[in-house]
């Protein structure tokens, strides 16, 4: 078990600087703690993958037994490890705390998949700083593929970089969109595949986290998001970007940082996904009307 110790140096004992440094061996115990909890968890979902009816939830989704167990497991772990950081997870917190450091959890993203027996699910988990993404962690078990990566943005943060799939760097593609290149959807964003002339072929992998990354691996251009949630986003909106590429709201607002005591079980979060900022304004004309439909659906 990961032994909590605080992110910070000893200020009384460094000079000359104002920004917030982090221990290096902080870094190594999130990454650690990650990689252990999710790969535990994902052994015994595996177990159940396949087998389980799933039952609908107010907002429409599906939730398992399973779901409710790994999110338990995982915030049980949380509170062990590191007892000061806060938790948002999609089965249990959706109000964001007051901590600096709070990890937001997906238990499994792909619930649908995880019940059908498609083998695209995955255990997600975000660390957020002053309510942005700085860190995060997803893993595929049957896939057998962990995605993680660091991004820091403007919070001074300092510490590992970069973005990595079973411990080898990530970094998103170079080309131009054209026909024999992938751009994903969502259920929610098929819309954009009746336009014609969309430059890309269009894929649906049936989990927002998994449609992040492989723009994140290079094996996509882009894809859109329209209904995602923060325990959906979180994790890989620091991989993404470590990797190289971008992720803009579709929305008037930014995506983060996030606002203390306000409930995120509800709120979406759409976005779109390039592998590099050049192609956002390629790809937005196509899609900014998913952002459109639901910002005026919710009232964003």
């Amino acid at each position: 078990m990961t032994q909590w110790r605080s992110p910070f140096l000893d200020w009384d004992n460094v000079s000359g600087s104002s920004a917030p440094m982090v221990d290096a061996l902080f870094w190594t115990d999130i990454l650690t703690f990650a990689a252990d909890t999710s790969h535990r968890i994902g052994a015994e979902l595996t177990e159940k993958f396949g087998k389980l009816t799933a039952v609908r939830k107010a907002d429409g989704s599906l939730v398992t037994e399973a779901d409710q167990w790994s999110d338990r497991e995982i915030c049980q772990a949380i509170a062990t490890a590191f007892p000061d950081h806060g938790i948002l997870s999609e089965e249990k917190t959706h109000i964001l705390p007051g901590n600096d450091w709070c990890w937001v959890i997906d238990p499994i993203d792909g619930t649908t998949n995880f019940t059908r027996g498609i083998p695209i699910w995955g255990i997600s988990l975000g660390l957020l700083y002053k309510g942005t993404p700085v860190f995060g962690y997803v893993h595929f078990p049957w896939l057998r593929q962990s995605f993680h990566g660091y991004w820091y943005g403007d919070s001074g943060l300092t510490g590992p970089t970069g973005a990595f799939c079973n411990g080898e760097p990530l970094q998103t593609s170079d080309d131009e969109p054209s026909l024999n290149h992938i751009f994903n959807l969502c259920a929610r964003s098929t819309a954009v595949a009746a336009q014609p002339n969309f430059p890309c072929k269009i894929r649906l992998m049936g989990v927002a986290s998994y449609n992040v990354l492989i723009v994140a691996s290079g094996a996509a251009l882009g894809g859109v998001e329209a209904t995602s949630k923060i325990w959906d986003i979180a994790a890989v909106w620091a991989i993404i970007q470590a990797a190289g590429g971008a992720i803009e709201s579709l929305e008037p607002n930014p995506m983060f940082p996030l606002e203390i005591g306000k409930n995120y079980g509800d709120r979406p979060f759409p976005c779109l996904t390039a592998s590099r900022a050049e192609l956002i304004p390629v790809f937005k004309p196509w899609v900014q009307f998913i952002g459109d439909q639901v910002c005026e659906k919710y009232g964003l």
